[in-house]
């Protein structure tokens, strides 16, 4: 394994020096991205806290692009009292939403997506420089933010609750919707953007549903969140509404710490690490608040024998590969029939090794963009190690860190890695944890029992997939038999769910829903209301206590 990687090292070396043309710099194109969006380039230090005025007195938060290592903006974050502070006032403005009548909140929502829409390419693009996706994926990420505020506009005129009818005469029963309060948003860089309103679908669902936010990015990506938070203060204030009613505290652990704790908010959104997820549901649970967690992934795909073999190759390659691993709904692990798994692993491979254009993140031509971190590379380099050391098989030509970066791009600093197919052993114990990297782990099944026995057999239960064109193997896979994730797809792949469904996993993936569906009823409190309109006081259940 070590020679293979040694080799793709200087395979990419070879490239290099071998007359490829160089493309400017990426973060030599920062500063027009940045103007557009009206920030300051790295020489200037941006506040990067808002509660109605803009702050930020903590340690200065460094962005930095992932492809080529080069910084690209400064943010002050929040201390712990300004943190505390923008609570306070997040609560204020908490009590100004709530007595919004919800189709007014829901034209303040349809505000924020043109103004949004109005910006896609421009913060797509802040989205590719300071996080690594490729350009598309990075303007689909805003766009996903538009989308969501079309169903949080509808959402303002239609969620409702029930009327239900009483055992006893002349008496109705209500269950009614009323907001919460504040929700606390702590959201991952993988998803910069969308995880504030998208993926968490926290700002325009929470303010449908009457609550203010307060908002903590990850502070890797502290320059999406300024982006994001101007364009919604600009609304804001054109409505005569208090800025705390989206409120940023960019930070760290502390920040985190402080909005997690408080029993001023009411409701955190969580998306991140298993590990982190657990102490912050237990900490959230402690005070007896409300969590939505969005944890780990570990997604698989499974391809029977009876699968359209290109269908499921297009789509393991996008969801194995595209954002270069980083998603929470990406591929880790591919389980091909026995009978089908040698041409399919070829196909496979062969893509792996010969089509897969990884270079510049705002080339309308890449495929697939850097890690996002150093750290990420060292946990991809180390993991491919310990499965060779307990002898797994590399099946592509080439693994391990793209030393110099791919062509088309310069600066050696960037987190540049090739994606690579593996073969561990059925009993590693890496099929039971998630790496954000574009690393799959595959290996074969005979009957589609034991195939989905497999998928259900780690502790995550996120997203899953099956290709079939069997009738009967559909209705297992999606029945009390199959399988145990929250999304459970067929002959289509494990990422890139749409906003209209519920979004989220069961076990340890933290049991939360986000988005569509049903998911607005988690960010309400409920009360069920009996109401006599008769003049007699009958009893339920036929209890009699004196009187007519």
């Amino acid at each position: 394994m070590l020679a293979a990687i040694s080799r793709a090292t200087r395979i990419s070396s070879h490239f290099l020096a071998h007359g490829h043309v160089h493309t400017r710099q990426l973060s030599s194109r920062v500063g027009a991205v940045l103007s557009a969006l009206g920030l300051p380039g790295p020489d200037q230090v941006i506040p990067g806290v808002y509660d109605g005025q803009w702050g930020g007195r903590g340690e200065e938060l460094v962005s930095k692009c992932p492809a080529t290592g080069e910084v690209i903006g400064r943010v002050k974050a929040a201390t712990a009292e300004e943190t505390r502070v923008a609570i306070v006032r997040s609560v204020e403005a908490a009590r100004v939403v709530r007595a919004m009548p919800g189709p007014r909140r829901g034209d303040v929502i349809r505000q924020i997506r043109e103004a949004l829409s109005s910006k896609v390419s421009e913060l797509g693009d802040l989205v590719s420089l300071e996080m690594g996706k490729m350009r598309s994926e990075g303007k689909g990420e805003v766009q996903e933010f538009v989308d969501i505020c079309d169903y949080a506009t509808g959402l303002s005129r239609s969620m409702a609750g029930r009327v239900l009818p009483s055992e006893r005469p002349e008496h109705v029963i209500y269950e009614i919707p009323n907001p919460l309060g504040v929700v606390g948003i702590l959201s991952a860089f993988n998803f910069p953007v969308a995880v504030y309103v998208t993926n968490g679908r926290n700002l325009a669902i929470a303010l449908a549903t009457g609550n203010a936010t307060i908002w903590k990015p990850s502070p890797s990506t502290p320059l999406c969140s300024v982006a994001v938070t101007r364009i919604v203060q600009s609304v804001l204030e054109r409505n005569d509404l208090p800025g705390a009613a989206a409120s940023l505290v960019c930070g760290g652990v502390e920040v985190g710490k402080e909005l997690v704790g408080s029993a001023e908010v009411d409701m955190v959104s969580f998306t991140g690490s298993e590990k982190v997820g657990k102490e912050v549901g237990k900490v959230v649970q402690d005070r007896f608040g409300k969590s939505l967690l969005e944890l780990g992934g570990n997604n698989a795909v499974i391809v029977d024998h009876d699968a359209d073999l290109k269908l499921a190759l297009q789509a393991v390659l996008f969801a194995a590969v595209g954002t270069a691993g980083q998603r929470c709904t990406s591929t880790r692990r591919l389980f091909l029939h026995r009978s089908i798994s040698e041409p399919f692993l070829a196909a496979l491979v062969k893509h792996y090794n010969t089509s897969l254009r990884i270079g510049d993140p705002l080339d309308s031509s890449t495929l697939i963009g850097p890690l996002h971190t150093r750290q990420a590379v060292e946990t991809y380099l180390r993991t491919i190690e310990d499965v060779a050391t307990r002898g797994g098989a590399l099946l592509t030509a080439r693994a391990g860190r793209i030393e110099g970066g791919p062509p088309g791009v310069e600066g050696a600093q960037g987190n540049w890695v090739w994606p690579v197919v593996l073969r561990p052993g059925l009993d590693d114990p890496c099929w039971r944890e998630e790496v954000f990297a574009p690393i799959l782990y595959v290996a074969e099944f005979d009957t589609l029992d034991e195939a989905i026995k497999i998928n259900n057999s780690v502790p995550q239960g996120l997203s899953s997939s099956l290709f079939t064109s069997s009738l009967q193997s559909m209705g297992k896979w999606l029945g009390p038999e199959g399988s145990d994730c929250g999304i459970v797809n067929v002959n289509v792949g494990t990422s890139g769910a749409e906003i209209g469904a519920a979004f989220g996993g069961n076990k340890s993936t933290g049991w939360g829903r986000e988005s569509g569906g049903d998911a607005w009823k988690q960010y309400v409190r409920w009360s069920a209301a009996t109401v006599n309109y008769g003049n007699k006081l009958p009893l339920a259940q036929g209890v009699s206590f004196g009187g007519d």
